[in-house]
């Protein structure tokens, strides 16, 4: 019986404990669907890298240059 009561105050005691440090950010809401999910973006692509290093080439050329008068 002491070996039940020790269990329920050490489980007691860590999710206390986990409960304090995770602070507002804990979630304790389970499983969401729809709406509510929260996904991680996709990772970038390599292909996808190497095209800002393009792009201010790009948007030099479409300013136009400066007339004299």
């Amino acid at each position: 019986m002491w070996k039940i009561f020790l269990g329920f105050v050490v489980f007691a005691a860590l999710a206390l404990f986990v409960i304090f440090k995770g602070g507002d950010n804990l979630d304790m809401g389970g499983e969401k669907h729809g709406a509510d999910a929260v996904h991680a973006p996709e990772p970038a692509k390599p292909a996808d890298a190497a095209a800002p290093a393009a792009a201010p080439a790009a948007s030099d050329a479409s300013v136009p240059a400066a007339t004299s008068k």
